[in-house]
């Protein structure tokens, strides 16, 4: 599989963004521009993997990418909280 320059800026991107929402979300701010990407593109892994076992479907494009990506880290953010804070949200 081969990225070019412009399939990984959109990754970036949707990473970027995604991230961005979710911690807007769950924490209310973001974690800096790195981290918003590497939470985002995370959370793309996660619903790429959870929402066709479940069928749930957007539909197809860059808009519907930042919004798995987004659920997906959002996902992601909340598991998180919950071992850290031992099982309390």
């Amino acid at each position: 599989m081969q990225l070019s320059n412009q399939g990984i800026l959109v990754v970036l991107f949707v990473g970027l963004v995604a991230g961005w929402l979710a911690g807007k979300i769950v924490q209310g701010t973001g974690f800096g521009i790195l981290g918003d990407i590497l939470v985002g593109i995370a959370g793309a892994l996660i619903s790429s993997l959870l929402f066709p076992r479940l069928g749930f479907h957007l539909g197809t494009g860059l808009v519907s990418e930042i919004v798995y990506s987004a659920i997906g880290a959002v996902i992601l953010l909340l598991v998180v909280r919950l071992v850290r804070t031992g099982g309390r949200l």
